[in-house]
């Protein structure tokens, strides 16, 4: 671990030269060469995924003149005449209905039920070296008549989602930015693509974990050094971290000067004690994921891409571990022009993690804790286990020319799915078996995906989306092979 630590911030810190050595940019200019005013609108920071990364203290050099948001007193509360020492406060109240057809391929398993999130969060900064944030959470639902019924995903009454300290040390003269970060306490994670770890904003209950991470910063190169214990979903106490589920490694993201993409490489180890199993199979699981995501636009044409793989070794009771997940996608803006149908693009790819001989066997990849809702389909039958997938996807504006829905963007993709490998079973997006191993058939089946997004206004966002799964052969010979069906509502206002 410290020989990749060493090796990575050699790289960032010896690389010369950045976007921030190049020179300053001569100011605009009029065509008669007269110098434009310079733009002094107010413009807040952007929310976050991760609220504890937003930076409200731009506020304290605010100008009275410009345009300012209701939400600006709480967001920068300064407690001392220097302003150094702040609070800030943010929050979210989310609305989703969701509406089930023939759940889990079964003609008996329909349900429309409504979840509701509200998360409230205080962050407060002791001059630049020290800081604190705290975040609650509720999490409710109406009756889910659906197998499981009010699930861990759905209810969590009143919980502490994050509460953490931060120790800064060593700022840089370029953005003021500390260069090392510590942080003990309960945090929300989010490395990379979130293939492999992610809080699971579409989950009602997010994931969250109890441990520590130190975050070092370069020229070029972010890297997060951590070891955690899981969080357990209590739906109506306290809830407590898992001492033997364990979540530890080193995530690194950055840029070379001479390579022109991104670069994510990392370490993530997993360990549970012999008290758990990995799906059905007993025993010891100590897994070690090595993995790198290479991403990007391709220079001087339309085209973008991503590259993610990763291999995992370990031990998983007396079994050696081998497994492995790859996924590519080559993404194209297609040169139709903003006023028809905003920017449209599409993008196709493939994606596999491999399978074994058994539920749970040394083979089959372990997708960790990922999000897996945003890649493999949005009824989440299938996960990134024992899979290979092929999708297609286009995402337009068609009311581009309307002001109002300008913002807006209309997803529609298309996955189809077999299984890696006929002697394992069908893993669901929760890593559970959803059909056991067969050496029939390893079609799957197809998923039709539409989402619309809006923005309403800065706080209010609007996403509604409609997905059917088509059963093939696997599935119709396993069990109920009902279609399903499933549509969704959802408002979220974020302060």
């Amino acid at each position: 671990m410290v020989v990749y630590l060493v090796l990575v911030a050699a790289l960032g810190a010896g690389v010369p030269g950045s976007s921030q050595d190049a020179p300053e940019k001569p100011p605009d200019t009029f065509p008669d060469g007269k110098e434009k005013a310079p733009d002094l609108t107010f413009r807040p920071p952007r929310y976050k995924a991760l609220r504890y990364n937003e930076d409200w203290s731009v506020l304290a050099d605010k100008k009275d003149q410009t345009p300012g948001d209701s939400f600006d007193p709480i967001k920068y509360l300064p407690l001392t005449e220097k302003g150094d020492t702040y609070l800030s406060f943010g929050g979210q109240i989310r609305s989703r209905v969701e509406d089930w057809n023939e759940f889990g391929f079964n003609g008996a398993n329909d349900d429309t039920f409504w979840l509701n999130r509200f998360l409230l969060s205080a962050d407060l900064h002791m001059t630049r070296y020290f800081r604190a944030f705290v975040e609650g959470k509720s999490a409710f639902s109406t009756p889910r008549e659906l197998p499981g019924g009010r699930r861990t995903l759905d209810v969590d009454e009143l919980a502490l989602q994050q509460a953490f300290g931060d120790l800064n040390l060593g700022f840089s003269e370029d953005n003021g930015k500390p260069r090392l970060t510590l942080r003990p306490g309960r945090q929300e994670f989010l490395f990379g693509a979130q293939r492999l770890v992610s809080p699971l904003a579409w989950s009602n209950t997010l994931r969250t974990w109890d441990g520590a991470s130190g975050i070092v910063r370069t020229e070029r190169w972010e890297l997060t050094g951590f070891w955690s214990q899981f969080v357990n979903v209590d739906k109506y106490s306290f809830n407590n971290s898992d001492s033997d589920l364990q979540l530890y490694g080193v995530y690194s993201t950055g840029s070379i000067r001479s390579v022109p993409f991104e670069i994510d490489l990392y370490w993530l180890g997993l360990s549970r004690s012999s008290s758990r199993v990995f799906n059905s199979f007993g025993g010891r699981e100590d897994r070690q994921t090595l993995g790198s995501r290479l991403y990007g636009d391709i220079a001087r044409t339309r085209l973008d891409f991503e590259v993610e793989g990763a291999y995992q070794t370990g031990t998983l009771g007396s079994k050696t571990i081998s497994a492995g997940m790859v996924t590519t996608v080559l993404g194209y803006k297609i040169p139709l022009g903003t006023d028809l149908v905003g920017q449209p693009r599409t993008d196709v790819g493939v994606s596999y993690a491999s399978g074994g001989k058994g539920i749970g066997s040394r083979n089959t990849f372990n997708q960790l804790f990922p999000l897996g809702h945003k890649y493999l389909g949005y009824i989440d039958v299938v996960g990134r286990q024992n899979i290979v997938d092929t999708h297609v996807a286009i995402t337009c504006n068609p009311l581009a020319r309307v002001d109002t829905f300008k913002k807006s963007s209309t997803t529609l993709s298309y996955h189809y799915f077999w299984r890696a490998s006929r002697r394992d079973a069908l893993y669901n997006a929760g890593g559970g078996v959803l059909r056991p191993p067969t050496n029939g058939s390893q079609n799957v089946g197809s998923e039709l995906d539409l989402t619309y997004k809006h923005p309403i206004d800065r706080h209010l966002a609007l996403l509604v989306g409609y997905s059917h799964f088509f059963p093939a052969t696997f599935i119709k010979k396993t069990g109920p092979d009902r279609p399903i069906d499933f549509t969704y509502l959802q408002l979220q206002f974020t302060f």
